[in-house]
């Protein structure tokens, strides 16, 4: 199946490069030609290049794992939010927060912090504070929710990252090749390919071409979403689960018991046959005595 075709690329614009000065000669194998004194990329690659990826995250999906899509540009960062939104995939549009991936647990802090204030507000607590403490908190959680919104459901490492513009977002290439997380990426002429796991050749600054890429690979997410839905256990309620860990705990509280009983048992035993032994040793003792007396007494003769 092809999530893509040439003449959409085409009329995106998806096929200019940059000024020859400004090329990574290891982007040569994906341009087709110089006109204008700009490097125009060779879409056939492009298109096969799209349903290359677009299949190998399809499968990513239906494993039930998450692809965090990174577009910090400021042009492409509309288009990339609602298209990440609409398959529910996690998303960083904003700056990307560093240690975002090598430092998740701290990342991870941060956005448990948010859910805090949430809580507060829902609990009641939020109106208990005064007016200069909410407007502190507030703050705090308009700017955690603008940096770390759109991840606050991401509960671990996302299984691969999808970057529109490797050059600008170097951070986030490095922490995932160090992490050895797959990227999947739109690659311009003036760009480095070699540390990407799947090179999409194209125009990363053209509006058209980023949002029919990143849409091509949603359409992918949602047939994968779809597969993962079919095949994924059902899910516990959550009666059922409380059940459970009241059958777990109660089963736990049993064997604790009864491993106590055993031991309290096993002492008793011991004891027992410890009393035993001391009875039997000082039984014999007290035989031993009577017959070593026996021996060293003498019978008594009268003398005449």
């Amino acid at each position: 199946m092809s999530y893509i075709t040439y003449e959409q690329l085409l009329k995106a614009g998806a096929h200019f490069g940059h000024q020859p000065r400004k090329w990574n000669p290891a982007m040569a194998p994906y341009i087709f030609m110089e006109r204008n004194n700009t490097h125009i990329i060779d879409l056939h690659k492009t298109v096969a290049k799209v349903d290359e990826a677009a299949e190998v995250i399809k499968n990513i999906v239906a494993s039930g794992k998450k692809v965090l899509f990174v577009a910090t540009k400021k042009q492409v960062r509309e288009p990339v939010e609602r298209l990440a939104a609409s398959v529910d995939m996690p998303y960083v549009t904003e700056r990307w927060p560093g240690g975002m991936l090598t430092n998740f647990p701290t990342i991870r802090k941060a956005v448990k912090k948010m859910l805090q204030i949430d809580k507060m507000k829902q609990d009641g607590t939020f109106e208990n504070l005064n007016k200069r403490e909410r407007l502190q908190i507030d703050r705090q959680r308009a700017k955690l929710e603008k940096n770390l919104g759109s991840i606050k459901d991401m509960n671990r490492l996302p299984a691969a990252l999808f970057i529109v513009d490797v050059l600008t977002e170097d951070i986030a290439v490095r922490e995932a090749t160090r992490l050895g997380i797959p990227i999947f990426a739109i690659v311009d002429t003036n760009a480095n390919p070699k540390p990407i796991d799947y090179v999409i050749p194209a125009n990363d600054d053209s509006v058209d071409a980023v949002e029919a890429i990143v849409g091509a690979m949603c359409a992918a997410i949602s047939e994968g979403l779809i597969e993962y839905k079919a095949t994924a256990p059902e899910e516990t309620t959550e009666e059922d689960e409380t059940v459970t860990k009241e059958t777990t705990s109660r089963s736990g509280r049993k064997t604790r018991t009864g491993a106590r009983r055993e031991r309290v048992k096993d002492v008793e035993i011991d004891a027992q046959t410890a009393k035993a032994l001391a009875q039997e040793q000082e039984e014999s003792e007290a035989n031993q005595d009577a017959d070593n007396n026996s021996e060293t007494e003498q019978p008594t003769t009268n003398e005449e």
